[in-house]
């Protein structure tokens, strides 16, 4: 799995024009699922993300994690993020396809859920506008790949 995420002061994300899913304070996560992730990425990946600490405490220092200053996630699928850029037109072979990413989509966000996080959501293979206003900015890369 490979997640793209940003600290934000809000994020949301649209359907057809429709917000779907919102957030204030928190983490706007881009999320690839590859075709050899299972369950066990899916925990580690939200534990990962619901524990890093990025967030300022009273000194300023980035000390304080996500469920700390009360945040809340939004979770966009985005299969782009395995892309092969070899040639100029992006190929995607390295992205899961649907029968595995939709469940092991679902799964994370039960998961950042189930430890007691609201989690927003667009909906997996949608065309979506997704907005956000990064706060600091602060934006990390996780790789399941790469622990």
């Amino acid at each position: 799995m490979r997640a793209i995420v940003t600290r934000v002061t809000s994020a949301s994300v649209e359907i057809d024009k429709k917000v779907v899913g919102a957030i204030d304070r928190g983490f706007l996560v881009l999320l690839g699922i590859a075709p050899d992730d299972t369950m066990e990425t899916v925990k580690y990946l939200a534990d990962r993300i619901c524990g890093v600490r990025v967030f300022s405490d009273e000194a300023g220092k980035m000390n304080l994690n996500l469920e700390s200053v009360g945040g809340k996630l939004l979770v966009v699928s985005q299969f782009t993020l395995f892309a092969d850029l070899k040639s100029r037109r992006p190929g995607f072979t390295g992205a899961a396809k649907p029968d595995i990413a939709i469940p092991l989509y679902e799964a994370f966000i039960q998961e950042c859920r189930d430890r007691g996080f609201e989690v927003e959501h667009g909906s997996f293979g949608a065309d979506m506008q997704v907005s956000s206003v990064n706060d600091g900015p602060v934006t990390l890369i996780f790789d399941t790949k790469e622990h």
